[in-house]
């Protein structure tokens, strides 16, 4: 299946509830693995780009501190809580 069909299987209701826990389960574990991903190969001092999902903008700031799920980051606004799996090391 490609994700086309996996997103009409969900959407129209060619999947049993079962199945549907069984999608959620692995999506969320794949957003884990990403924000572990991202974590790991962030380093305070290193400079990462983010939208805010509320503004739209788009924000350049460096890395102030990493902890398990968000990222601390000093931009020229102010310090933003970011999850990790939102920012981009530039």
């Amino acid at each position: 299946m490609n994700i086309d069909e996996i997103k009409s299987a969900i959407m129209f209701g060619g999947l049993s509830n079962e199945q549907l826990e069984s999608v959620v389960a692995a999506v969320k574990y794949a957003r884990s693995q990403l924000t572990q991903q991202t974590r790991r190969s962030l380093r305070v001092g290193d400079t990462v780009r983010f939208t805010s999902s509320r503004l739209g903008s788009t924000y350049t700031g460096s890395v102030e501190k990493i902890a398990i799920k968000y990222v601390n980051v000093r931009t020229s606004q102010g310090v933003y809580r970011v999850p990790a799996n939102m920012l981009e090391a530039i």
